[in-house]
């Protein structure tokens, strides 16, 4: 049996019967029942785009035909359309160790991060650093250079950022310092911060905390109210299941709530939207964060998997996360050693998300050649293949599945081919 606490590559003699006794025992067994998965494939790819969950397209469906199709423009109040962002919000708000009223959706991520960033970066007008990571998701880089090509002052924002062999976080902080973005489990790698220690050093420095939780909530336990923090911001589609283009999430800490200022201040952040005033008043508390017309749609498939959600115990998700992840370490050093294959992620359990990536000079190929196969991973430049464990609907088989197939592709050197070297637009 693997450790979930272990640092160590899991035990030599496990084969496939050992696996399938896994998943028998396994008190997350049930949920797989609840998505809608091809048959014949192994879906690996959850950190970047959830499985269908079986009950989204009947409450879509009656969100469309008797909401929309029938309730018309009433259900703005009968169907409470209206208060969704935030009533959506306090249902995603456990699963991050936020309180009622802190939580609220908004539009793309990258959106956002923009409304989040700016408004932390107000709270410390007399500091003019932005701290980001080298290797964050590139659209949180991009948002901070937009932050600074909006900011006002006599001082221009600068941005400094924490590099792979120096500078570290610590170098970087000091009394200029106003706000320090980071990502909680690294896209590419799946290395993953201590949140709540990070946070501490970073206050120490007088400086805001901003968190993207893009590829953690859903995959492991966030306590943002404990560790302190001030904002985050994350996504609905990868392990929340929420389908594509479902909306991102805010979190403002309520200390935050009543000197926040986001950058765009629309209609549907106003303290009274329908009296349609000519001046702009913020609601009161995280409210004010909204900007316009919610995704509905969008929504309500999210909300169908938010039914899931009510019912998980992030601590079983955790523990099952752990043994996935360090079983398909271990069944790679022992099957893919002839390969010029590296695992890239970390090996200890604290410093790991939920994911695991493998370095391999023709990553891309390879993955093609695998996806062929059944087995759906994705890529991310330049060598990287990336593999994404969901407790809720991967088993311990299906990752004995996915080594060999990886074996298989490997020894016989399909991926050779010229066909699978041919870059698509999404990778």
């Amino acid at each position: 049996m693997l450790h979930p606490d272990s640092t160590a590559p899991g035990p030599t003699t496990i084969d496939r019967a050992t696996c399938e006794s896994l998943d028998a025992a396994d008190p997350l067994a049930p949920f797989r029942e609840r998505f809608d998965l091809p048959d014949g494939i192994v879906y690996l790819d959850g950190n970047s785009l959830g499985a269908l969950p079986r009950a989204t397209r009947a409450h879509v469906d009656r969100v469309i035909a008797e909401e929309w199709g029938i309730g018309l423009i009433r259900s703005w109040n009968d169907a409470g359309w209206f208060a969704k962002p935030q009533s959506v919000g306090d249902r995603i708000a456990p699963l991050i160790g936020a309180a009622e009223g802190e939580v609220v959706l908004g539009d793309s991520t990258s959106g956002s991060l923009f409304q989040v960033v700016t408004a932390a970066a107000r709270l410390r007008p007399d500091r003019n650093v932005i701290v980001a990571e080298h290797g964050s998701f590139p659209t949180d880089l991009y948002v901070i250079e937009a932050v600074q090509s909006m900011a006002g002052g006599a001082t221009p924002l600068e941005r400094r950022l924490v590099r792979d062999g120096g500078p570290a976080l610590d170098e970087l902080l000091g009394d200029d310092v106003a706000v320090v973005v980071l990502t909680h489990v690294d896209y590419r790698t799946g290395r993953m911060h201590d949140l709540a220690e990070v946070t501490a050093r970073v206050h120490e420095a007088g400086a805001i905390m901003v968190w993207d939780l893009c590829h953690s909530a859903g995959a492991v336990p966030i306590d943002l109210g404990a560790a302190g923090a001030d904002f985050a911001v994350g996504c609905t589609y990868k392990y929340l299941n929420g389908g594509p283009g479902s909306p991102s999430f805010m979190w403002a800490a309520s200390r935050h709530h009543e000197a926040a200022r986001p950058a765009v201040t629309g209609w549907h952040g106003h303290a009274r939207p329908f009296d349609f005033e000519i001046g702009y008043e913020p609601m009161s508390g995280i409210g004010r964060f909204r900007v316009g017309t919610p995704q509905l749609l969008s929504l309500a498939a999210l909300e169908a998997s938010l039914d899931i959600w009510a019912e998980v115990d992030m601590s079983l998700v955790r523990e099952k996360s752990l043994r996935l992840t360090e079983l398909f370490m271990a069944l790679v050093d022992r099957r893919l050693g002839a390969w010029p294959i590296e695992v890239v992620t970390p090996r200890r359990s604290t410093r790991r998300g939920s994911q695991v990536a493998l370095r391999h000079e023709d990553g891309y190929a390879v993955m093609q050649a695998l996806i062929e196969r059944g087995v759906i991973g994705d890529f991310r430049a330049p060598d990287l293949m990336r593999f994404g464990f969901t407790p809720l609907y991967v088993t311990h088989a299906d990752v004995w599945d996915a080594v060999e197939s990886l074996h298989d592709v490997l020894e016989s050197e399909v991926w050779r081919e010229p066909r699978f070297a041919h870059r698509s637009a999404v990778t």
